[in-house]
Formats: structure tokens, C-alpha cells, sequence
């Protein structure tokens, strides 16, 4: 009787180690590759969809391509797992996402396989662009590198303008870049098959490319005229046949598409790549099947693109236990009252419809609600042009995701005074997606832009006051911003009533310490209150609402009757600061008034836990208590004391 072999993957701990496999081997290793990276998304929660759509690409460029030297980058990050499986991290995967464990995306700190870190999509062609053109420099003064540049590309980022910024500038430039189009949703691509293979490896192949070469020499002796009817002849001629047309305008040389699932496809059509001596970029394109090898992912792609922990055999995920809805839910919710009673009312997200709640909206309102793909900067300057036009539109983008349209906020909304309302989810610390994701600079950089409106509610009955407020600003641009997460549990009214513009509210009255919150860090001023109470010293509490424009005149009447003022915003700064500011001009800090703005710090926070974040940028009661303590000058012993309970 023989003993069971040892799985191939556990004699693979660097990509090398691959190399010498047989195809056969190969396909038995991405079996187990899917079923490693299956168990290990199901105890630590992520990207599972896409990142089962890539093994066999995975386990094929690796064994091809001699990584680390070759520089192959991944775009979009999530799309990574099973290559940091084959790349040194497989006793790792199980803490992804977790505190201290492994990112959710490349990262260049992480490993030296990971060339460039990629959480935001649509940015590999550009840097891979810009390894490859450092390649020719250094090569050009003397010093040979002949590496290869890989650029997978996938899982919706070739929406992106960027992507296609890239490849013109890619095109137009001719270093030798290879870009990998993992098509996973069949948006652009023909049918797949046996035909379409061959034609791939014939087009792929020395031979033919040895030929094509000659026939372009032979033809540039031609005249002109000859010549570019020529090359245009045999552009057209293989665009009929494969569709790579728009890729061979851009200026690279197109190839397949192929089965991205198939190595017997995937292997010779990469070696060829790899040996090719043509100048300038080649695209190679692969159609994949997110979540392929699974039938859970595959008959469910948007439900299993980002999944909790789940039962392996039967896919069902884990659940929260029963708790408040989600802001995210609120503000669909809210949205969609508002649209009830006002046909102005239109939507824009950015492919995100379900993170954004925008795909309830869309149910109620198919007409009014718009999915524009990975295009930050389109689609907010759309929504300028549908606000100049009397439409209301509500743009919903995370707020990390807002950063990549912020040339278009101010010149083609804020300079124009465009009633354009922004919806910024994962507003503040994010979780498990880190860094990256986290929504900590908009109070920064949208509350510097003249004429702007930047609201930040308290709780979920707060943002369904709000979304009505932003639904009845119409002379001017706004944004409300709202956390990652369930709500507090609060009652939610009926229907929202429209704040008065830049005016707070004042919850409780004490004398010495004055508290100003904006946005959900109330919950923790209020806790920290009755800390301070039980201490002897009862504290005012104000729910600032706005961060732009100001209640200078309850943050004036504040700072005259108290002797300590603390901000807290769960952003990099903006809301303190000019609440300093402000202060500064009309003397009140003069007389000993001492504030202490509490803000994210000036450093990026990991992927972790949002209480643990939330901890870690020292900005719980407990730390509230503390500053409170250390600026009335109590011992630093007592200032250390937890809150009670």
C-alpha cells in the first residue's frame, strides 16, 4: 500500500521552487493553491472572488518569469493572496487583515516580492511604466538589466482613466512593459476557446514575431503610403481575429484572449511573452471566473468579492450578532425618503453600488442612480454637470476613495459653487482594510475649499438629519461623512429634519472642561463626561455637527466660561484646527484658555480591529479623560486612571 505523496505545495516556499514542475504538476499545485487560500480567507474574512481567479495565473507567472528579479505587481492588491502563499507567506495567511499580521493588499515593507504596494486600483501600468523605463535608463549609461515588468491588471481598474493614461503614454514611449489583463467579467471579450488559444501561442511565438519583424523592415523601404497601408493591413487583420483593436491603437501588441483557468494555455503563451525580442508593450489577455473552483463565490460574485469568516463546506458567512443597521443602510434609506418626495434627487457611485447602499437606491430608482465604474474624477465632475442642469445629486464615494477626485471637487465643483453633496463613507479608522481605506484626510481637504459644507453626524438618527440638510443646500456644495459600521442603536425619526446651516448643539452643561465632538467620536465625549463627573468635575458637551461653517458663536460662548476645551475628530486634523484658529483671532486664547485638539495622529494606522485603531490613535473616553486631566494639571498617576465600568 503506498503512503500519500506530500502536497506539492508544502515543497514550495519561494516561487523557484516551482520551476521545475511538470505541467501536470503545476495544475495539481493550483488545486491546492485554491483549496489553501479557500481555508484561509474562511478563518481571517477578505477578498475571496477575485483572488480565486487569479491561482492559475498566479502559479503561472511564478513558474515563467523569474520573480523576484522580474518585477510583477498586482493591480488591484486583493487580488494577491494565493502569491503570497508562493511567495515566503503561507505560514502567515491566517493572520491577513488581523492586528500585526499580513496587509489585505501588496505592500512593499511585507515583502521583497511585493515591488509595489497597491490597495487603491488602477495603478500598475503607471509604475510598472516606471520600472521599466529605469531599466532602460540604467541599461542606456552601462549598466545592463534585462528583467522583465509584469503588470496584472484586473477586476474592473481597466475602468479607471488611469489605466488608460498609462497605456498611451506606454504605447507612445515602446519600452517593453508586459501588462496581464485579468478579465474576469467579460466585459470586452470575445469568445474563448480552442481557435482563439492557438492564435494567442501562434502570435505569441518567435516565429511569428521574427516574421512580423521582417515584414515591417521590408515594408519601411517602401514609400510611405505602402508602408502605413501595410502595418494598418496587419493591425486589422489580427484585431479581427482576436479584438485586441482598441489595445493595438493604444500601441501595444495585443495577445488572445486566452482561458486565464488553462495553463496548457496560460504556460506557452507567457514563455513566448517572456522570450519575445519586440520593442515596446504587450498586453496579454486572460478571461477568468471570479471566484472559480468555488461554487459559493461562483454563483454569488458580488457577495463573495469581500467575505466575512465562513463555513468552508457550506459557504454561509459568518453574522454579526443581531445589532443597530449599518450607517451605510441609514443613508440608502435616507437617500431614498428624500428622492420619494423631491425627482431632482439623483445618485452616483463609483463601483460600488452595494458598499455605498446605492443598490437599494438604484431598485427604487433605475433611472436616477448611476454606476460609473472605477472613475473617481468622472463621476464627480458628471454630478457638476447634472447640478448645473437643476438636478440634485448626491455623489456617495468613500472618502478614501474621494481623494482620487479631488482636482475635480475644487475646480469643477467648489470654484463653480456647484450644489454637488458628497456622501463619504468609511469615514475615519476603517478595520481590517488598514491604512489604506481609512477616510482620514476629508475634514483636511474639504474643509480648506471656500464655500463648502462639511457635516459630520453624531449617530444614525443624526444622519438622517443630515442627508436632508445636504437635500436642501442648493446654493452651494456639501458633504456629510459617516463611519464604516453599525450605528449606535439610537431611534430614528420618522423623516429627516433639515439642520440650520453650521449651527451645533450643546448636550450637557458643566463648568471647567468643555468637550467639542464632531461626528461619532460624541458617543465616546459623553462617556468620557461621566468620568469626569464622577471625578467632581462635570463637563460641557457639544455636538459640533459642522465642520465647515463653524458655530463660532456657541464655540465663543464656550471658551469665555471654561478653562480647558477639547476637539475630538476622528480625522487628521481640519475641525481643531480651526476651531483654533478662530479662536486665535478673536483673543479668546489670551486669557488661559487651554485647548487641546484631539485628532488622528500624524502617522498612518494598521489594519486592525476599529476598537483597537481607535485605541491606538488615542482617541477613546479614556484618553479624552486623560487630556482633560493632564490640562487642568491633576497628577499624571490620576490622569492615568480608567474610566469607571
Amino acid at each position: 500500500m503506498s503512503l500519500p505523496s506530500t502536497p506539492l505545495l508544502d515543497r514550495v516556499h519561494v516561487p523557484a521552487d516551482l520551476r521545475n514542475f511538470s505541467p501536470e504538476q503545476l495544475r495539481q499545485l493550483a488545486d491546492e493553491l485554491r483549496a489553501e487560500t479557500i481555508d484561509a480567507v474562511s478563518v481571517t474574512g477578505g477578498h475571496l472572488g477575485s483572488a480565486l481567479g487569479v491561482v492559475e495565473l498566479t502559479v503561472a507567472l511564478h513558474a515563467v518569469f523569474d520573480t523576484p528579479r522580474d518585477r510583477l505587481l498586482w493591480d488591484v492588491g486583493h487580488q494577491a493572496y494565493p502569491h503570497k502563499i508562493l511567495t515566503g507567506r503561507r505560514d502567515r495567511i491566517r493572520t491577513l487583515r488581523q492586528g500585526g499580521g499580513l496587509s489585505g493588499f501588496t505592500r512593499r515593507s511585507e515583502s521583497e516580492y511585493d515591488p509595489f504596494g497597491a490597495a487603491h486600483s488602477s495603478t500598475s501600468i503607471s509604475a510598472g511604466l516606471g520600472m521599466a523605463v529605469a531599466r532602460d535608463l540604467k541599461t542606456a549609461r552601462g549598466e545592463p538589466d534585462d528583467r522583465n515588468v509584469i503588470a496584472v491588471i484586473g477586476d474592473g481598474a481597466m475602468s479607471a482613466g488611469m489605466a488608460y493614461e498609462a497605456m498611451n503614454n506606454a504605447g507612445a514611449r515602446h519600452s517593453r512593459l508586459i501588462v496581464v489583463l485579468n478579465d474576469n467579467d467579460m466585459s470586452i471579450a470575445p469568445p474563448v476557446g480552442a481557435m482563439s488559444a492557438y492564435l494567442s501561442r501562434l502570435m505569441s511565438s518567435r516565429s511569428f514575431l521574427n516574421l512580423r519583424d521582417l515584414g515591417i523592415k521590408m515594408v519601411k523601404r517602401f514609400p510611405r503610403g505602402i508602408e502605413r497601408t501595410a502595418r494598418r493591413a496587419e493591425e486589422f487583420a489580427r484585431g479581427i481575429l482576436t479584438g485586441g483593436t482598441l489595445f493595438e491603437e493604444l500601441g501595444f501588441y495585443y495577445v488572445g484572449p486566452i482561458d486565464g483557468h488553462n495553463l496548457d494555455h496560460l504556460l506557452p503563451v507567457l514563455r513566448n511573452v517572456r522570450e519575445a525580442e519586440e520593442q515596446g508593450p504587450i498586453l496579454v489577455h486572460a478571461i477568468t471566473t471570479k471566484g472559480k473552483g468555488y461554487a459559493p463565490a461562483e454563483q454569488s460574485a458580488d457577495k463573495y468579492h469581500g467575505v466575512s469568516r465562513f463555513n468552508v463546506i457550506t459557504g454561509e458567512q459568518a453574522k454579526a450578532p443581531p445589532g443597530p443597521p449599518s450607517y451605510t443602510k441609514i443613508f440608502a434609506a435616507s437617500l431614498i425618503a428624500e428622492a420619494e418626495r423631491d425627482p431632482n434627487i439623483v445618485a452616483i457611485n463609483a463601483a460600488m453600488p452595494s458598499g455605498t447602499g446605492l443598490d437599494q437606491f438604484a431598485k427604487r430608482f433605475p433611472e436616477r442612480c448611476f454606476d460609473v465604474g472605477i472613475a473617481e474624477q468622472h463621476a464627480v465632475t458628471f454630478a457638476a454637470g447634472l447640478a448645473t442642469e437643476g438636478m440634485r445629486p448626491f455623489c456617495a464615494i468613500y472618502s478614501t476613495f474621494l481623494q482620487r477626485g479631488y482636482d475635480q471637487v475644487v475646480h469643477d465643483v467648489a470654484i463653480q459653487s456647484l450644489p454637488v453633496r458628497f456622501a463619504m463613507d468609511r469615514a475615519g479608522l476603517v478595520g481590517a482594510d488598514g491604512a489604506t481605506h481609512a477616510g482620514s484626510f476629508d475634514l483636511a481637504y474639504l474643509g480648506c475649499l471656500p464655500g463648502f459644507v462639511v457635516m459630520a453626524p453624531a449617530d444614525e438618527a443624526e444622519l438622517v438629519h443630515a442627508v436632508a440638510t445636504a437635500a436642501q443646500i442648493d446654493d452651494r456644495p456639501s458633504a456629510l461623512r459617516y463611519p464604516r459600521g453599525e450605528g449606535v442603536g439610537v431611534t430614528l425619526p420618522e423623516r429627516g429634519v433639515p439642520w440650520q446651516l453650521g449651527k451645533g448643539r450643546m448636550l450637557r452643561e458643566g463648568n471647567s472642561i468643555a468637550i467639542i465632538a464632531l461626528g461619532t467620536r460624541l458617543a465616546d465625549a459623553m462617556k468620557a463626561a461621566d468620568e469626569l463627573a464622577a471625578r467632581g468635575l462635570p463637563a460641557t458637551v457639544v455636538d459640533a455637527r459642522f465642520a465647515k461653517p463653524l458655530d463660532t458663536a456657541l464655540i465663543e460662548q464656550v471658551a469665555r466660561h471654561h478653562e480647558v476645551m477639547i476637539t475630538i475628530e476622528e480625522a487628521a486634523g481640519g475641525f481643531g484646527s480651526a476651531v483654533l484658529q478662530h479662536l486665535a483671532w478673536k483673543g479668546l486664547l489670551d486669557n488661559g484658555l487651554k485647548v487641546r485638539p484631539m485628532t488622528l495622529p500624524d502617522r498612518f494606522i494598521d489594519h486592525n480591529s476599529q476598537a483597537k485603531q481607535l485605541a491606538e490613535a488615542g482617541l477613546t473616553a479614556k484618553d479624552i479623560v486623560a487630556a482633560a486631566l493632564n490640562a487642568l494639571g491633576v497628577p499624571e498617576r490620576m490622569a492615568r486612571i480608567a474610566p469607571a465600568g
